[in-house]
């Protein structure tokens, strides 16, 4: 028996109501931001229990995270001391500030793109491309690219692979979200240590 089947079973529950959508949207959006709950922990039983919206709920995840990460950006831009700074003490990666000044002098676009892809902490990347001014342009191209990559692979595979995702998923969800959880944990402790 699964020590987290009643998380499995509300979300499957979730997945399949009318508000679900703004939900997803939502904790995109706000993941951005502040949020540390990423979206895909909504997206796969979403898409699991609608699979021919599969597509339609990663562009919700999509357009909802770059419109957060568009607030982030102009967060950092405008207001990182008041704003940015305190979400930036709160992960714990104040004495890494500088270091991530030079992470986006030396790549640029794909110092963006590698946050927006992997479980390196996206709102991290949206506040401190804002307080360091990145290149307004060159942060949304390499925003959709990377999050776009994200959001539609686990979509996609959803969508080809279905029952057997989610046959795996019920019997295995612990470990799904124990590998979530270490991803998680793991982009904080890349982030702080690169």
């Amino acid at each position: 028996m699964s020590l987290f089947k009643p998380l499995l079973d509300r979300l499957w529950r979730m997945a399949d109501t009318a508000g679900a959508t703004r939900v997803l949207a939502l904790v995109s959006f706000t993941e951005s931001v502040f949020f540390p709950i990423p979206p895909d922990l909504l997206l796969i039983p979403m898409a699991l229990a609608r699979r021919e919206k599969a597509m339609r709920l990663a562009l919700i995840c999509l357009v909802s995270s770059l419109l957060g990460g568009v607030v982030g950006y102009f967060l950092g831009y405008f207001f990182m001391e008041v704003v940015g700074m305190p979400i930036v003490r709160f992960y714990g990666l104040l004495e890494k500030y500088d270091a991530i000044r030079v992470w986006y002098e030396t790549y640029d676009a794909w110092a963006v793109a590698i946050a927006g892809l992997t479980p390196i902490p996206y709102k991290v990347c949206t506040l401190t491309a804002g307080a360091f001014r990145i290149d307004f342009l060159v942060f949304l191209i390499a925003s959709v690219l990377s999050r776009g990559l994200r959001f539609f692979v686990i979509a996609g595979l959803i969508y080809l692979f279905g029952d057997k995702v989610r046959y795996f998923l019920e019997r295995r969800f612990d470990l799904v979200l124990i590998a979530f959880t270490v991803l998680g944990i793991a982009g904080f402790v890349a982030l702080k240590y690169f």
